[in-house]
């Protein structure tokens, strides 16, 4: 049974935070220091959990009037299984009751098939974010 949560105390935050070291950190070297930053505060973030476990994360926040997904995340062990669908989707959701119309995102390449099937589209050329090649995306809600 997978549920997804928008983290509303220290304890759901420390999860998301717990599922995006084990991923960017841990899997792509990703540096500490880069993957926490100076949004944490004002996002709001969703942890999906699978048994009680923390499994995937996202977060979210709203910049010049235009959702910003960040932080997309899920376990190697979870991959393939509608983990990161449930995450995006839940998203979409709150952002929409924000009244928000259109979500950006910057996808790593290997991941842009997975965000085309949820109707993002390429805006943008490569680039790099943390030694990471990534496009950005758009979507309109």
């Amino acid at each position: 049974m997978m549920e997804v949560q928008v983290v509303t105390n220290e304890k759901e935050l420390n999860d998301a935070f717990q599922v995006r070291k084990k991923v960017f950190v841990d899997e792509q070297n990703v540096p500490m220091e880069e993957e926490i930053d100076q949004y944490e505060e004002t996002s709001t973030h969703f942890v999906l959990y699978h048994q009680r476990e923390p499994v995937a994360t996202g977060r979210f926040r709203i910049l010049d009037g235009v959702g910003k997904v960040e932080r997309i995340c899920v376990l190697s062990t979870q991959r393939g299984t509608g983990a990161g669908k449930a995450i995006m989707e839940k998203i979409e959701q709150y952002a929409k009751s924000k009244g928000v119309g259109a979500l950006k995102l910057n996808a790593q390449t290997h991941a842009i098939p997975f965000y085309s099937k949820l109707g993002y589209e390429v805006i943008s050329e490569e680039f790099l974010d943390a030694g990471i090649p990534h496009k950005t995306m758009k979507k309109t809600i």
